[in-house]
């Protein structure tokens, strides 16, 4: 392969950033560090991959998903001859904008902001805006600052959707405003390396789907029977070979072998016909299966009951006190979104507010994002606020709006 094209353009930051004189670093190791530093990178590990709020240490959370994407890009990148620290970089910030309990809850995020102020919600842009946006990280002064990662990185987050069947995939040449994309995939990333990460993606979950689902008993004897057809009709594999270390191997040195410059990032027809079929074999036997549905349900009535109180909190300039008025009643809810309001909105210009949470303030050189008098950005607001929820942290503040 070749190395990393339009340089200049992939480590470009949208502000100045800080530099010390004996830092070792390059600027994607930076963006690395900074993205495994920062909160919503922590939480992943309390977040849904399939299995909601799982109990079981052994079955796969959210931060182990992003683990095996940053494992299998890396390995396949160091290959190919290309930047292993950009596709790091990409591979361990691309889901920290997904919501709590996976992809219900993404779409059930969806849907009220859909209903609510006809906008949008999918991870993918919701991970480049915690990236631009909410994660901060002190600087050497001690205050607190945006992220600011490099073009090429944010491009890898925001392009990275796993759920496109394309085979082969190229980087595209137009160097786009990421802040004006409508939805998930419709670019391909600027860089090889997003391509890599983006096929990574699925390399990484399909099979380790299957192991926690057997591990669990969520697979019947019929349906174990099926992926063993599906192995043997693609792969000539016995059923005894499908553990996640055995598929990520191939497919990944599949991926090498055929992957070049003229023929993109590319599986065989072999392993494209087999990661098709077992993703199709998933979707029908694992992520619909009736044990999941009962807590699909409690999480819509989770995530919806949150929202709905936030929503009747809302008093433009007089939200704050309003929320005040409330904290004896949900101290953990209300006092976690007020400090969400006074970090990410202009309410914390407000003199009062100022008077009343001045050491915090005083450290706050993030981004406002929100204009409090605004209604569609409170709401937008309350609907970021739920999406860094951790599945436990959901859970914690529902049952403080529920007991008495």
């Amino acid at each position: 392969m070749q190395p990393t094209p339009n340089w200049d353009k992939c480590i470009q930051r949208n502000e100045t950033f800080y530099h010390r004189n004996d830092d070792i670093r390059s600027e994607f190791t930076r963006d690395y560090n900074r993205i495994l530093h920062c909160n919503a990178y922590r939480r992943l590990k309390h977040k849904t991959q399939v299995f909601f709020a799982t109990s079981n240490d052994h079955i796969c959370t959210r931060v182990e998903h992003v683990n095996h994407v940053s494992s299998v890009s890396y390995s396949i990148s160091k290959y190919l001859g290309l930047n292993t620290e950009l596709t790091s970089a990409i591979a361990i910030g691309h889901d920290i904008g997904h919501a709590p309990f996976g992809h219900a809850g993404e779409t059930f995020l969806k849907e009220i902001i859909s209903q609510k102020i006809n906008d949008t919600f999918w991870h993918e842009k919701n991970s480049m805006r915690f990236a631009d946006l909410y994660e901060t990280l002190p600087d050497p002064e001690g205050f607190e600052r945006n992220l600011n990662l490099t073009y090429a990185v944010r491009d890898g987050i925001v392009c990275h959707c796993g759920e496109v069947d394309d085979k082969a995939l190229f980087p595209r040449k137009e160097f786009v405003d990421l802040c004006c994309i409508e939805k998930a995939s419709q670019f391909a990333p600027f860089t090889w390396e997003g391509c890599i990460v983006k096929v990574a993606d699925k390399i990484s979950y399909l099979g380790r789907d299957i192991e926690d689902a057997i591990a669990l008993k969520i697979l019947s004897i019929s349906q174990l029977k099926e992926l063993s057809a599906i192995l043997k009709k693609t792969l000539n594999l016995d059923l005894h070979a499908l553990n996640n270390t055995v598929l990520m191997h191939n497919l990944m040195i599949d991926l090498c072998n055929e992957s070049s410059p003229e023929n993109g990032i590319n599986l065989s027809t072999k392993y494209y016909d087999f990661m098709k079929a077992v993703k199709e074999f998933n979707y029908d036997n694992i992520y619909k299966h009736s044990r999941l549905t009962a807590y699909k349900e409690y999480a819509n009535l989770i995530i919806r009951s949150i929202f709905s109180l936030l929503k009747d909190l809302y008093d433009a300039e007089g939200t704050i006190d309003k929320l005040e008025k409330n904290k004896d009643l949900y101290p953990t809810l209300i006092s976690t979104f007020t400090d969400w309001l006074i970090k990410y909105s202009d309410i914390r210009n407000n003199e009062k507010v100022q008077e009343n949470y001045s050491n915090r303030i005083s450290r706050l050189k993030n981004k406002i994002v929100y204009k409090i008098e605004n209604y569609q950005d409170y709401i937008r607001s309350t609907i970021d606020y739920i999406s860094g929820m951790t599945d436990s942290f959901a859970i914690k503040v529902f049952n403080e709006i529920t007991s008495f």
